[in-house]
């Protein structure tokens, strides 16, 4: 009972799921949250209620699991209302959008690229900073994309540039207060999403993304992103705000 609390947001599978398990691991109390519905706008099947049932069950009474779409702030509120103090704030949401130039957007793949990345973590922040407990944590996931442009997702590209100005923005604000804000910018991780990014590339493995991750030369597990989201919502990490640290093998730092 004495667990100190996370939200994580997008919790069903993939990094949300991976961090999950990291921070259980670590002695927190987690309310998983995830919408288990899938969006018309967005080309591949998202997660189910049993993937969340999953993480729960993984977590052996340490997980409780939340059904709500993060776009919803008075359901998103109103899914939380009973999590009491809450030490983290963790969010995973996200989806990949495009497969064309920005020009062939559609309004539909604008507002979930928007919705779910970048107004889904701007409503969590607003449900729950208010309450976070002195020295608090907040991750957001945002991506390698966050600081790059990327041919034919360009509203994925800006709702994670936007993103990292959130976050950094909320720094700012949390001066004094003891609570820091960070962002997790991951490269190209075995997940669902990567799968649909293939297609959109016109690839036929995942495997193809790493000619892009160099110098590590290989795909990033979610594990190896959730290791950096717990380690930031650690005690270790209590200097480090309005940082973005990239887990994507180099993929930013060389050409």
């Amino acid at each position: 009972m004495n667990r100190p609390v996370a939200i994580v947001t997008g919790a069903a599978r993939g990094i949300g799921a991976a961090t999950v398990a990291a921070l259980v691991v670590d002695g927190w109390r987690v309310v998983a949250v995830d919408s288990c519905a899938d969006d018309s706008a967005v080309g591949y099947q998202q997660a189910s209620r049993a993937d969340l049932d999953a993480v729960v069950t993984a977590g052996e009474g340490a997980v409780t699991g939340v059904v709500a779409d993060v776009r919803d702030n008075a359901a998103l509120r109103e899914a939380l209302a009973t999590a009491g103090p809450i030490n983290a704030l963790v969010t995973c949401a996200g989806v990949a959008t495009g497969g064309g130039p920005v020009w062939d957007a559609t309004d539909a793949e604008w507002e979930a690229a928007i919705g779910v990345n970048l107004t889904g973590t701007f409503n969590a922040i607003r449900t729950v900073v208010p309450s976070i407990v002195d020295g608090g944590r907040v991750v957001a996931v945002a991506s390698a994309a966050g600081s790059l442009g990327l041919r034919h997702m360009g509203p994925y590209a800006a709702a994670k540039h936007g993103l990292v100005g959130l976050i950094r923005s909320l720094a700012a604000d949390l001066a004094g207060t003891g609570t820091t804000a960070n962002v997790v910018s991951p490269g190209s991780t075995a997940t669902a999403a990567l799968d649909a990014s293939a297609e959109i590339y016109g690839l036929a493995s995942i495997d193809d993304f790493v000619r892009h991750q160099e110098p590590l030369g290989r795909l990033i597990e979610p594990t190896e992103v959730a290791a950096t989201i717990a380690w930031l919502c650690s005690p270790a990490a209590s200097a480090i705000t309005g940082a973005v640290i990239p887990v994507d093998g180099g993929m930013t730092a060389t050409p």
